[in-house]
């Protein structure tokens, strides 16, 4: 009698998985890439402005109330509230800031500031968690009513002192300070113009030097927003709204208490913003139109951060930097960027076949052609083009990031108490 033996199928071990580099690894990458670039940039167009401690300072100083806007958004968008109306309530903090510190010194406007924005955050908060208005809708009335409250503000209470409605007497700044001898021995270091250091001396330079105690309370925010967001449980049950908030409701999370108090929080943090406006050295006072649209690029740098502290830093710092550079020889400085902008891309380009992805790999080409092609056959950029830099960097980058976007799942959607 013949006993069949059936063979066991052969095992085929598993592929090993290639390990990811983690995030924040891929994030200092790109950083020393982007300080390659501008370095080898600056050194090869002779402009030194690229990366001197004064452009680093206006950068700073310019990305600032930008970085402030956008923790606000953050604040409300992870709630599940679209904020469009941050530019309103910047506008109220700068109303606020300028009238409190007039009359009571720097401190009493950031205050004040905070106090403005909140209550613009309020009305925001009444009409889309209370009223279930469209958030969109509720948003752009923000603004218009910010902009048409303080300029009736300024005329009733600026105009009889300034002699000018539409802006207020010179305010009191908060001081600055600078890391000294450490300051000093950079500034050394910036003046020998050796590719690379002196580029990281102008760099560090230009953030140990004259920095304000509301730019360091700027700075001191983001890791702050993260603990509190991703690392508390007042933060988890706060996000959950945002994801997901019948569920959180089921778990017992007051959803309409945590959606006001974001959305509060949001205003305060946009009218710090439009504070930094004000109190910051640079600005004699309140002035009419001095937000410039920094709302909604402080917008746009949270979209572009895919709605995350550290994201949204880097975002900030892209817009304050091309908004600071267009200040300092702007029509020269910015005609330099498009061959560091060219290098960038050709480095993309090359991660890009690395990864075998053929068409990312020639688009990117192109616009490197583009990019150099525009940087050889002129020499520099119509003021008119350089005024619009950081719009047009908005424009561009979140072009670029809107492939990778994850925003809160239920952001922007009406929410009632009990509904399915």
């Amino acid at each position: 009698m013949t006993t069949a033996v059936t063979a066991e199928p052969t095992k085929v071990p598993p592929k090993p998985t290639r390990r990811r580099m983690p995030g924040w690894a891929r994030v200092l990458l790109w950083v020393a890439v982007a300080f390659a670039a501008v370095s080898i940039t600056s050194y090869q167009t002779g402009v030194p402005q690229l990366t001197s401690s004064g452009t680093v300072q206006s950068a700073v100083r310019l990305g600032i109330p930008i970085l402030l806007a956008a923790l606000g958004g953050l604040w409300a968008e992870r709630a599940g509230v679209i904020n469009i109306g941050l530019e309103g309530m910047m506008i109220l903090g700068t109303w606020g800031g300028a009238w409190a510190g007039y009359q009571w010194g720097p401190v009493a406007g950031l205050v004040a500031a905070a106090v403005f924005g909140a209550l613009g955050g309020l009305v925001h908060a009444i009409a889309t968690v209370t009223f279930g208005v469209n958030h969109i809708v509720s948003g752009v009335a923000i603004n218009l009513l910010g902009a048409g409250i303080a300029k009736y503000l300024s005329t009733l209470v600026f105009e009889p002192i300034s002699r000018n409605p539409r802006e207020s007497p010179p305010v009191p700044k908060f001081d600055t300070y600078s890391a000294q001898p450490l300051g000093t021995w950079l500034q050394q270091l910036e003046d020998l113009q050796r590719v690379g250091i002196s580029d990281a001396a102008g760099i560090l330079g230009g953030l140990v030097t004259e920095v304000s105690p509301l730019t360091m309370l700027a700075f001191l925010l983001v890791p702050v927003s993260y603990l509190v967001l991703w690392r508390s449980p007042f933060g988890l049950r706060l996000r959950s709204c945002g994801e997901n908030p019948v569920a959180a409701e089921s778990l017992g999370v007051n959803v309409y208490r945590y959606k006001y108090l974001a959305v509060i929080i949001s205003g305060a943090l946009a009218g710090i913003g439009g504070a930094a406006l004000i109190l910051n050295p640079g600005q004699a006072g309140y002035l009419e139109g001095q937000t410039n649209n920094r709302g909604y690029i402080g917008l746009a740098a949270m979209i572009f951060g895919n709605w995350r502290p550290g994201g949204l830093l880097g975002g900030a710092a892209l817009f304050g930097y091309s908004d600071g550079l267009q200040l300092r020889s702007g029509e020269t400085s910015v005609h330099a960027l498009f061959y560091g902008a060219t290098l960038l891309l050709v480095v993309v380009a090359a991660v890009q076949v690395w990864r075998r992805s053929w068409f990312a790999a020639g688009l990117a080409l192109a616009a490197a052609a583009v990019m150099y092609a525009v940087y050889w056959y002129t020499d520099e950029l119509p003021t008119e083009l350089t005024a619009y830099t950081p719009h047009l960097v908005t424009l561009v980058v979140l072009g670029v990031a809107s492939q990778r976007l994850r925003p809160p799942a239920a952001n922007g959607l009406q929410y009632r108490r009990g509904a399915d």
